[in-house]
């Protein structure tokens, strides 16, 4: 089992939303005393907080899923739900995370360095939050908003002052054991060290961090053994130490051969451009201050190849030392060197200004002006040859996504909001008609609808029951004068009605169907659901063969 994990894929979601809730008081004596339906809770965040405690990301390699708690609903009598539990995940010190397609979102440094890896949904607002001196009763509540979902990698890389790098087995471990306390694995057969070590030094009054990074070896930057994976705990090093094997026993090696291979793969790596280096800019590994470490000169022939290529490194430029790190040989001059270069590159730092607290003026709340600039953008696409207008902002997407779309009066609210924001103003300045097809959103969670400009603002003064938008029904209310026209075409064909009836009558068409019906046996009630014409006739046929 893997006990160092330094690059895991996580999924995060944070918690919905819950809804508000639609209620009406109810009390003895107040049948209807007004809404009083509560709130719906947030869900919570998953936020990554460094700890000190934590060296690896192991427990999201074994439970890459995490998700924070969804808020409560609201209910009747004023009572909001409760808001979700946050997540809180502990990472490393040098953790950079990353979205999915490799941009960096944060790079964590320091003990309590924090990122929120995905929002919380807001909660719904209950109808009695929605009520207002035009809307007293609102019928209707808000929804509350799914959290935030996404998946982000995280990679760990060490927060050392120094690195030291040299191919396999060329003493690093034991070398790093020997100027710390650090006791990794020792062993004498290649890719031993399968994890990057970190050791405290103390040189003096400076203390430093000392980074064994394994696996280096000719094509590294490019995947081969192990040094893809852990070159990237170089990239914060200020400095870097070669680890040369004066004693291998190989015949195609030797200390110049490796340490040109070495060279020629940090130069192919590219670093990363992350939050936490101070301004400097991104300074290739190549470049960064170098030290020669000569090991193994304990070896008789260890000491001779020192001998023989120090000469041609110091020619160079470099700064060579010989060192044993099993008899502990020149060790401490090779540490100090190394705090030099951790002290000078701490004084190039800049040094962080002293923040004054300012005095705090709090403007008085201006209200938003309608269609103000970058609150939202309609885009005019084209989706089978007819015009399609896309309306893209974070209030338009946010208010669609509370919006219960199967009852009326919310969709009237709905309409309201996005008229007082200027929307329909901007449609019809994009040359939006009456039947357009109008989506708010991506395609994967957008609206699509039909837009009609004739729902104007004002739901709240439109009668009908609670709960229902008369604009929604294709209608026209009817004017007085209407009503007044209305009524009296109504009375007119009463009274015509009346008149005819009274005709009938009187030029005897009900008495003669009396008699036939008297004649032929069949009462009133009879003729009327089974008296037909035929039989009429041929009661009278029989009356007129008895005359």
């Amino acid at each position: 089992m893997a006990a160092f994990v330094d690059r895991v894929v996580l999924h995060v979601s944070g918690g919905h939303g819950g809804h508000g809730v639609a209620s009406v008081k109810r009390e003895k004596f107040k049948p209807l005393g007004g809404p009083d339906g509560g709130n719906g809770g947030d869900g919570g965040d998953v936020t990554l907080v460094v700890d000190s405690q934590t060296t690896t990301l192991l427990s999201f390699h074994h439970a890459p899923h995490r998700h924070g708690g969804n808020g409560g609903p609201g209910m009747g009598d004023f009572r909001n739900g409760a808001n979700g539990e946050s997540l809180t995940l502990s990472v490393p010190d040098g953790t950079v995370v990353k979205d999915a397609e490799g941009n960096i979102l944060a790079d964590l440094v320091g003990h309590g360095a924090s990122f929120v890896a995905a929002e919380g949904g807001m909660g719904g607002l209950g109808n009695a939050a929605l009520a207002s001196a035009k809307r007293k009763a609102p019928g209707f509540a808000l929804l509350g908003i799914p959290g935030e979902e996404r998946d982000i990698v995280l990679e760990l890389k060490s927060v050392a002052d120094v690195a030291l790098v040299g191919f396999p087995s060329a003493g690093k471990s034991s070398l790093i054991a020997s100027i710390s306390a650090a006791r990794p694995k020792i062993a004498d057969y290649p890719f031993t060290t399968l994890v990057p070590n970190l050791g405290v030094v103390q040189a003096g009054q400076t203390r430093y961090t000392v980074a064994d990074v394994p696996g280096l070896i000719p094509g590294a930057s490019e995947g081969k053994g192990l040094g893809l994976e852990f070159l990237r705990h170089v990239e914060r090093c200020a400095a870097l130490v070669h680890v040369l094997d004066c004693g291998s026993l190989e015949t195609d090696r030797d200390p110049l051969s490796d340490f040109e291979a070495i060279e020629a793969e940090l130069a192919a790596y590219a670093v990363e451009p992350t939050f936490a280096q101070g301004g400097q800019g991104v300074i290739p590994l190549n470049e960064r201050p170098r030290l020669i470490a000569l090991n193994k000169t304990d070896l008789p022939d260890g000491q001779d190849m020192a001998d023989m290529v120090r000469a041609t490194l110091e020619a160079r430029g470099l700064r060579v030392f010989e060192v044993s790190a099993v008899s502990h040989r020149g060790l401490d001059p090779l540490k100090f060197a190394m705090a030099d270069l951790v002290r000078q590159a701490r004084e190039r730092l800049p040094e962080p200004e002293e923040i004054a607290e300012p005095d705090v003026i709090r403007p008085r709340a201006v209200r938003s002006r309608k269609g103000r600039k970058g609150e939202f953008e309609i885009r005019r696409e084209e989706r089978n040859l007819e015009p399609l207008f896309r309306v893209r902002g974070v209030k338009p997407e946010r208010w669609v996504a509370q919006t219960d779309f199967t009852v009326d009066e919310a969709v009237g609210y709905l309409a309201d909001r996005l008229n007082r924001l200027g929307v329909e103003d901007e449609l019809f300045k994009q040359g939006a008609k009456p039947g357009d097809a109008v989506v708010i959103g991506s395609d994967d969670n957008g609206v699509v609808f039909d837009w009609e400009p004739t729902m104007a603002a004002g739901a709240e003064l439109l009668g009908g029951p609670r709960g229902a938008d008369l604009r929604m029904e294709e209608r026209d209310r009817p004017t007085r004068e209407d009503k007044r026209r209305d009524y009296e075409e109504r009375k007119a064909a009463r009274a015509a009605t009346q008149a005819e009836l009274e005709s009938e009558r009187r030029t005897g068409v009900w008495a003669v169907d009396q008699e036939i019906n008297r004649l032929a046996g069949i009462s009133d009630e009879e003729s009327d659901g089974a008296g037909t014409a035929g039989e009429a006739e041929e009661v009278t046929g029989r009356e007129d063969s008895h005359g």
